[in-house]
């Protein structure tokens, strides 16, 4: 089979850039055609600085990383420095990248990638809050046929808020994007908290990052440490839930994950539950499926997938 061509849309952060990892090291799978930095985890001068240090990490400088949105559409951006660090990839000592930052904004990129390339054949793993996805698709609302599918981290159901009572942070950060992207009739596989906190990083699990002894097995091994610390303490779990890697790990393994397709509406108006994916895991309404909403996953086996493609660096 053919690889499948995708876009990275992001905001590194140490779990983003564990799923940046993996889909580098995939290529039998993936075809990765530029990562595009949007502001989430940290402010987007980070967020592209971040990606750019994981391309060079991963030994692939020819990656074309671009940068997009500075703030949300509506509102004003929330960070997550408490979770990650000042930096995002707090953690390893890692040098500052020497590969440029491309000049053209993400949105262009985003737009002209998929007037480019044959309708369906672009998927976009979207790491972060939806921002450029969402400025991509007012700009050029022909898009929303061209894009083969959206594989995303965001929201929750049974596990509910991470950031408020009921809001998982990707949506919270900017939910009018969110909306616009859930409204949009692409083809939507989610990865809400109900199945990336069972990808937990335990001690076993991290030692096994930590025993590949190369330059990208120890980053990892510091960077899910140090995210750890926020986890254990808030959740008491047993190690750090690796959110973000679930999507490209889908990508490569469908057949880990179990999901339903659903009904996903995303609340904007509230005060109270802004933000929150209003997910009708039970066909309680009327209102026609719009998401692969996914809520499991065979734990041991991503993390078998995952290290046995970090080990390629």
């Amino acid at each position: 089979m053919a690889s499948k061509k995708i876009i990275i849309d992001t905001d590194p952060g140490q779990d983003d850039a564990v799923a940046i990892l993996l889909a580098l090291a995939s290529p039998e799978e993936l075809e990765v055609l530029g990562i595009t930095a949007v502001a989430g985890n940290v402010p987007l001068s980070l967020t592209e600085r971040n990606a750019r240090i994981i391309c060079e990490l991963a030994g692939r400088p020819d990656i074309k990383v671009f940068a997009g949105c500075d703030a949300p559409i509506a509102r004003k951006l929330v960070t997550a420095e408490h979770v990650h660090g000042k930096t995002g990839l707090d953690g390893p000592e890692l040098p500052a990248p020497t590969m440029p930052l491309q000049e053209q904004n993400a949105i262009d990129f985003i737009i002209d990638t998929l007037r480019r390339e044959p309708p369906g054949s672009v998927t976009i793993c979207a790491l972060g809050p939806l921002t450029n996805l969402a400025t991509a698709l007012q700009r050029a609302p022909d898009l929303a046929e061209r894009v083969a599918e959206i594989v995303l981290m965001g929201g929750a159901y049974f596990e509910v808020g991470n950031i408020t009572p009921t809001a998982e942070f990707n949506i919270y950060v900017d939910p009018e994007a969110a909306d616009i992207v859930f409204s949009s009739g692409i083809p939507l596989t989610v990865m809400p908290l109900d199945v990336t906190h069972k990808a937990l990083v335990t001690k076993a699990r991290n030692d096994a990052f930590r025993a590949l002894g190369s330059p990208v097995g120890l980053a990892v091994a510091d960077m899910t440490e140090f995210f750890e610390r926020f986890d254990k303490e808030k959740y008491g779990s047993l190690g750090a839930p690796l959110h973000d890697p679930c999507v490209t790990a889908y990508l490569i393994r469908p057949e880990l994950f179990e999901g339903r397709h659903i009904n996903v509406e995303i609340e904007t108006q509230s005060e109270l539950t802004k933000g929150m994916t209003v997910a009708d895991w039970w066909g309680v309404t009327d209102r026609a499926p719009n998401a692969n909403f996914v809520g499991n996953l065979d734990a041991q086996g991503f993390f078998d997938l995952l290290t046995e493609r970090l080990a390629r660096f």
